[in-house]
C-alpha cells in the first residue's frame, strides 16, 4: 500500500511531536474516540470511528473512516457520517455498528438531538464511499416507556434465527447498567423484547459494573457467549469489562466477569468483529492521559488500539493478543541472551533503545520480590516506566510514577492480577509507541497506558529485579516502522 497524500501531509505536520504515535491508527488531526462500524468487506478491513473535525472539546461528532488490506497499513477515506440540521442526528452521529444486510452495507448508529440519542440507519450503494441516511430516522424513535432509564445509547446488532437482534446500552434508575434486547425483520422496524441482562450498581465483586453500560458488544466465542461493556458512572469513564456465559431463550447468564484491560479508561469503548478467516478481532479507544490544554495545543487527541485477537483462556476469561499481521512493521532486530538479574540492580541494555519498539521478553522470577523491564528510561533514571511482576502479590504492574516530569499527566500505576504457575516464566509482549504503551502478559492479561516523557533522551531500556534475584531467559526487540509507510 503506497503512502497517500493526506498521510504524507499528516506526517510532516506532526513530525516534531514527541508524543504522537507512529504505528497506531489515528486521524490526520483533531479528536478520535470510539471505534465504530468495524467490518471486513470484500477483502478490506473498514474502521469507522468517532471523529470531531473541530478539534478536541468543540463541535459535533462525525464518523471518520479508514480502510486497510492487512490491519496494519491504513488509508484515510472521506468522512462517512455528518450531522444534518433538523434531523435526528443534528447534534452528532454517535457510536454504532456496521452489518451486511444481504449484500448492502448498513450502519446502525446513535443520532443525537437535544441530548437524546436514538437509533438511526444509513446504507451505502457504492462500496462504502458515501452513505444515505434512512428518511424515517430514528428507526427506534423512543426507549421502552415502562423502564426507568437514566441513560440510553450505543448499539450492537447481529443476525439470528432469520431475524435481526440489537442490544442498546442503558442504565436503569436505582439498579445499574443494562443491555436492552430488540428484534427486527428488516433493520428498520424494531420490537423491544426485554433486558438481556441488568447489572447491580451496588455490587462490587467480582467487578463493579457501574450505573450505565456504554458500547455493549455481544458475540459467540469458542462455544460460549461474551458480553463486553464499558462501565460509565455519572459522566466518568471507568474501564471495559467482559462477561462470559450461556445464552439461551434470549437471555444471557454470565458465569465469569472481569476487566478486559487493566489500563482502565485507556482501553475504552471496545468493539469487535469477525473477519473472513473467522477470527474475532477487537479495537479499543486509547484515551489520553494529559489535560485538555495539552490536547488542544497538540492539535490531536485519542488513539486507536492495535487490533487484538480474542480467545477464551483455560479459566474462562476473555484473552487478547496482538494480531500477527503487526510483524510486518518490524525493522531492526536485537536479541539479548540469558543473564542473571541480581536483586536491587537495573541492567541497562545499551543495544535496545527507542520510543517505537516491540519487545518480547521472558523472565524467570523468584518466588518473592519483583522483576521486570524498564522502558522510556533517561540515562540517569529520572524518567522511566517500569513494567513489573510482583510474585508475592501475584500482580502485573505498569508503574507510571516516574514516567514523566510533567506533573499534569497521569502518574498512577496500573495493576492487573497475574498468578504464575510453579516454574511458569513471565512472558511479556510489549508495544511502545511514543506516548502509547500496550502490554500483554502470558497470553492472559493486558494493560494499556499513556506516558508522556519530557526528555528527549528518555529512550533507554533496562531489566530490573527487586527483593530477590531473577533471570532473563531471552529478550527480542524490534524497531517498528510507521503504519503510514509502504
Amino acid at each position: 500500500m503506497t503512502l497517500d497524500k493526506t498521510a504524507r501531509t499528516e506526517q510532516r505536520r506532526f513530525a516534531d511531536d514527541p508524543h504522537r504515535p507512529r504505528y497506531h491508527f489515528l486521524p490526520e488531526e483533531n479528536w478520535l474516540n470510539d471505534p465504530n462500524g468495524l467490518i471486513h468487506w470484500n477483502g478490506e478491513y473498514h474502521l469507522f470511528y468517532q471523529y470531531n473535525p473541530a478539534g478536541p472539546f468543540h463541535g459535533t461528532i462525525h464518523w471518520g473512516h479508514a480502510v486497510s488490506m492487512d490491519l496494519v497499513h491504513w488509508r484515510h477515506l472521506p468522512v462517512a457520517l455528518v450531522p444534518d440540521p433538523g434531523t435526528a442526528d443534528e447534534d452528532g452521529c454517535w457510536s454504532g455498528v456496521a452489518v451486511d444486510d444481504n449484500g448492502v452495507p448498513t450502519l446502525i448508529y446513535s443520532g443525537n438531538r437535544d441530548g437524546e440519542q436514538r437509533a438511526c440507519l444509513a446504507i451505502s450503494n457504492d462500496g462504502m464511499l458515501t452513505w444515505q441516511k434512512h428518511p424515517n430516522n430514528p428507526v427506534i424513535p423512543a426507549p421502552p416507556e415502562h423502564l426507568h432509564l437514566a441513560q440510553y445509547r450505543d448499539h450492537t446488532v447481529w443476525r439470528e434465527d432469520d431475524a435481526w437482534y440489537q442490544l442498546m446500552g442503558a442504565g436503569l434508575e436505582g439498579e445499574g447498567g443494562a443491555a436492552l434486547l430488540y428484534r427486527s425483520q428488516d433493520l428498520r422496524s424494531w420490537e423491544f423484547l426485554h433486558p438481556l441482562l441488568v447489572g447491580d450498581a451496588q455490587r462490587f465483586t467480582p467487578i463493579w459494573t457501574g450505573t450505565m453500560w456504554e458500547c455493549p458488544d455481544f458475540f459467540a466465542l469458542q462455544g460460549r457467549h461474551v458480553l463486553t461493556i464499558s462501565v460509565w458512572d455519572h459522566g466518568q469513564l471507568h474501564y471495559s469489562a467482559a462477561m462470559v456465559g450461556d445464552y439461551r431463550d434470549y437471555h444471557f447468564f454470565p458465569e465469569v466477569e472481569h476487566k478486559l484491560d487493566y489500563g482502565d479508561r485507556h482501553f475504552y469503548a471496545p468493539q469487535s468483529f469477525t473477519d473472513a478467516q473467522g477470527r474475532r478481532i477487537i479495537f479499543g479507544w486509547i484515551h489520553e492521559g494529559r489535560g485538555a490544554e495539552a490536547q488542544l495545543q497538540s492539535g490531536w487527541s485519542g488513539v486507536m488500539s492495535l487490533p487484538r485477537l480474542l480467545s477464551l483462556g483455560t479459566d474462562g476469561q476473555v484473552c487478547m493478543q496482538p494480531v500477527p499481521e503487526l510483524e510486518a512493521l518490524r525493522g531492526e532486530h536485537t536479541h539479548t541472551a540469558a543473564i542473571d538479574m541480581p536483586a536491587g540492580d537495573e541492567i541497562v541494555l545499551p543495544a535496545v533503545t527507542g520510543d517505537t519498539l516491540e519487545v518480547l521478553v521472558e523472565l524467570a522470577p523468584a518466588e518473592s520480590g519483583r522483576c521486570g523491564i524498564v522502558v522510556r528510561r533517561s540515562p540517569d533514571g529520572a524518567e522511566a516506566t517500569r513494567i513489573l511482576y510482583d510474585a508475592t502479590q501475584h500482580q502485573l504492574i505498569v508503574d507510571r510514577t516516574q514516567s514523566s516530569q510533567d506533573l499534569a499527566t497521569d502518574h498512577n500505576a496500573h495493576v492487573a492480577p497475574l498468578s504464575l504457575r510453579p516454574d511458569e516464566p513471565l512472558r511479556l509482549h510489549i508495544f511502545l509507541d511514543r506516548s502509547v504503551l500496550e502490554v500483554f502478559a502470558n497470553m492472559r492479561e493486558a494493560i494499556t497506558s499513556r506516558i508522556y516523557p519530557t526528555r528527549g533522551d528518555s529512550l533507554g531500556v533496562a531489566l530490573l529485579a527487586e527483593g530477590a534475584q531473577a533471570r532473563l531467559v531471552s529478550l527480542d526487540a524490534w524497531q517498528l516502522r510507521s503504519t503510514w509507510e509502504a
